[in-house]
């Protein structure tokens, strides 16, 4: 030690001082006598790293997965979801006029759905068939532009249907083939309902990154949907007398009128957090009462279990941070042994017990600050790369990671929420600091005169 530093040691130093820096940077730098305790900091440091790194990665993947699924939701289903109540819902093209004119509402879309069994070359399964003009399919850029196959270009008048690759797969068709719907509810007979049973031309395959709309929804233009669900009514018209009983097929249509009906309306939102505040003024913009259902009333086990394994993960991977703290505690714990001769004499050169505790907290919070802020970087490289990564590490070990089948989605997703991060980093900071007191107590405790005399 120089003349200078005794002559700073022996005077007393301010706080954080950079003698103190000095003496914390050499405890640091790695001696061949201190071989065993710098590689001790140095898997502290990794373990750190290796903690904030799988933080970051986790709670982002966690983020993009329900960042995703929620896009994807109400990519396609409204945030409520709106039912008549006893009438029919024959005004259904003025219901979505008034709806569209609240604050709040982007669009509004009316629908008709069914259930029924889906017929191919390959095979025949469950599907949920939807009924939907262009002008409603205009306004969900999702399965506007998730066509992988054909068009929309005349949808309307197509009498074709569109449904997701993975449904195609199953079925064995694609563009130009036919797919045969069949409905247990048709029409009534003297002998009871009989199947309605129909084929349509496949006008559009598409592919929208979830398999649960790839695998189980066909779309069909509005009034095919009406006719094959049998939603409509034939009323007279106004001033017309009923045709006789031998009435021929044309003067039957000319007596009645054909009015269709929806099975219910899609509602988006400008803010999906905002269904409390506007389920009252979308209820007293309509004549007609309807019952909405939100979107989180509609998914809420599926989200909240989402939540409780996003917290879990959380918790359980901090336990990584939590144990790297503690090694901060044993490599100081055996630094502030291995140096005791060090901190007498610093001691009787004048240096206080709270510069000694000073010196071992910079030196146990310098491991964790390096140790966080490697783990950040590599933290935030792989989560920006999750999905290459996942493909990468797929085709090596020849095991489908995460298989969409199981997670809905196509890809993995990642969303680096920056309060996420910043909370991780203090988290691990905190707890480095935390750690160093006790061992930065116990030398700051050391009797320079006892220590001395062993020597």
């Amino acid at each position: 030690m120089s003349a200078q530093d005794k002559s700073a040691a022996y005077t007393g130093t301010r706080a954080f001082s950079p003698f103190e820096w000095m003496v914390a940077g050499r405890y640091l730098r790695a001696r061949r006598a201190d071989t065993f305790i710098s590689v001790i900091a140095a898997l502290t440091l990794t373990g750190i790293a290796i903690g904030v790194a799988t933080l970051i990665v986790v709670t982002s993947v966690m983020n993009g997965f329900r960042a995703e699924l929620l896009s994807k939701i109400l990519g396609l289903n409204g945030h409520f979801s709106g039912y008549p109540i006893e009438e029919k819902f024959d005004d259904y093209q003025d219901t979505v006029v008034r709806l569209e004119t609240v604050d709040g509402v982007t669009h509004a879309i009316a629908f008709v759905e069914g259930q029924a069994l889906a017929s191919g070359v390959g095979d025949s399964t469950g599907v949920s068939v939807r009924g939907m003009d262009y002008a409603s399919i205009e306004k969900l850029p999702l399965l506007r532009d998730g066509a992988e196959l054909g068009g929309w270009d005349s949808w309307d008048d197509s009498e074709g249907v569109a449904l997701g690759y993975r449904l195609a797969q199953k079925l064995g068709v694609t563009i130009g083939d036919t797919v045969t719907i069949i409905n247990p509810n048709g029409a009534m007979t003297p002998f009871g309902s009989t199947p309605q049973i129909r084929t349509y031309p496949v006008n559009v395959v598409f592919d929208l990154g979830m398999v649960e709309f790839d695998s189980f929804f066909i779309y069909m233009p509005m009034e095919p949907a009406q006719t094959y669900f049998r939603m409509f009514d034939e009323v007279l018209k106004p001033g017309v007398e009923p045709p006789p009983l031998d009435a021929t097929d044309a003067e039957i249509d000319a007596a009645y009128e054909r009015r269709n009906y929806a099975t219910g309306v899609e509602i988006f939102l400008e803010n999906p957090d905002s269904v409390d505040e506007l389920r009252n003024p979308l209820q007293a913009s309509l004549d007609r009462p309807l019952i909405l259902t939100d979107w989180r009333q509609r998914n809420e086990t599926f989200f909240s279990a989402l939540q409780v394994e996003r917290v879990v993960m959380f918790v359980i991977l901090s336990m990584i941070v939590v144990v790297a703290a503690f090694n901060i505690i044993s490599s100081l714990v055996m630094l502030v042994k291995d140096k005791g001769r060090d901190i007498a004499i610093l001691r009787t050169m004048g240096a206080t017990r709270f510069a000694i505790m000073r010196v071992f907290c910079i030196t146990g919070t310098a491991i964790g600050f390096l140790g966080t802020l490697v783990g950040l970087v590599f933290g935030l490289i792989l989560a920006a790369n999750a999905e290459p990564i996942r493909a990468w590490i797929s085709d090596l070990i020849g095991v489908r990671i995460f298989p969409p089948e199981v997670f809905f989605l196509s890809a993995l997703p990642s969303k680096v929420v920056v309060s996420e991060v910043i909370f991780i980093v203090s988290l691990s900071l905190i707890l480095s600091f935390l750690a160093t007191i006790y061992p930065a107590w116990r030398a700051a405790q050391q009797d320079p005169v006892e220590a001395l005399r062993n020597e």
